[in-house]
């Protein structure tokens, strides 16, 4: 089936399944081991896929959490709505990274600042907080900064939850800004993917998201019923955690792109 064997199917099955688990405990993430799954698919199908499913995640999850998200009305200037305006900015600088510059280098200088910055945070997470302003403009800034990133990698959240666990807001209050920024910005691209390539949205993917979501759906249950029986500080330390681990997908990715990825990317224009 779409030349993989069984065995590799299964594989891919596992591999979404643990995105699933640890994005419904972080709230954020799917991509950072999803990213696994493009050793298995060409970027063509497995990046629509990633975001689609890292869509389907958000959902379940707010879902399950609709009782900890702001309302709408006070989305402004507190909540997500500054980091979702600069998002909608940041993407399609991010899509042009992707097609003008290096895109692997920028993953490496990116992934590796992660990985540096979540070991930092976990070996001294009390001095890790920054004493900045946190206004709109602020906020705006940040969100763009995570769409250009997002644009070039599909890891949108990880600036925005570097900058939560900067200013050490509880759990609560991180989630509600960051899984509306991230599903917000995942539809974005799947749009503009549908807009520029619908080519991309044919049978295998089809196929694969009817066999995938089934699993993705229920491992985000129960990421989310672990996520309720941590504290705020366990819940910094995991989400330190994933934020190592989107470092180290972003590297992996990036290694990918320097040997066989880059012309299959380039050539489907994908980020």
């Amino acid at each position: 089936m779409f030349g993989l064997t069984p065995i590799e199917i299964a594989l891919l099955v596992v591999i979404l399944a643990a995105s699933a688990l640890m994005s419904g405990l972080s709230g954020f993430g799917f991509s950072a081991i999803g990213a696994l799954c493009l050793t298995l698919l060409p970027p063509q199908l497995g990046v629509p896929l990633l975001m689609t499913l890292s869509a389907a995640n958000q959902v379940m999850s707010l879902g399950q959490l609709k009782a900890d998200m702001k309302p709408v009305r006070e989305w402004w200037p507190n909540g997500p709505a500054p980091y979702l305006l600069g998002g909608l900015v940041g993407v399609p600088v991010g899509l042009a990274i992707l097609k003008d510059l290096p895109s692997a280098a920028l993953m490496i200088v990116f992934g590796g600042f992660l990985v540096l910055y979540a070991a930092y945070s976990i070996l001294r997470p009390g001095v890790a907080k920054a004493h900045v302003s946190s206004g709109w403009f602020a906020s705006s800034l940040v969100g763009a900064t995570g769409g250009v990133i997002g644009g070039f990698t599909a890891f949108p959240g990880a600036p925005v939850v570097v900058w939560s666990g900067l200013r050490h807001l509880p759990k609560r209050e991180s989630r509600a800004i960051v899984q509306p920024y991230i599903f917000g910005l995942q539809v974005l691209a799947i749009a503009l993917l549908a807009l520029q390539r619908p080519e991309t949205f044919g049978k295998a993917y089809w196929a694969l998201l009817a066999i995938t979501v089934p699993v993705v759906l229920p491992c985000t249950l129960l990421g989310v019923n672990l996520y309720r029986s941590l504290s705020d500080i366990s819940f910094r330390r995991v989400t330190f955690m994933l934020l190592g681990l989107s470092g180290v997908g972003l590297l992996l990715k990036a290694a990918g792109s320097l040997s066989v990825l880059p012309h299959a990317a380039k050539a489907a224009g994908l980020p």
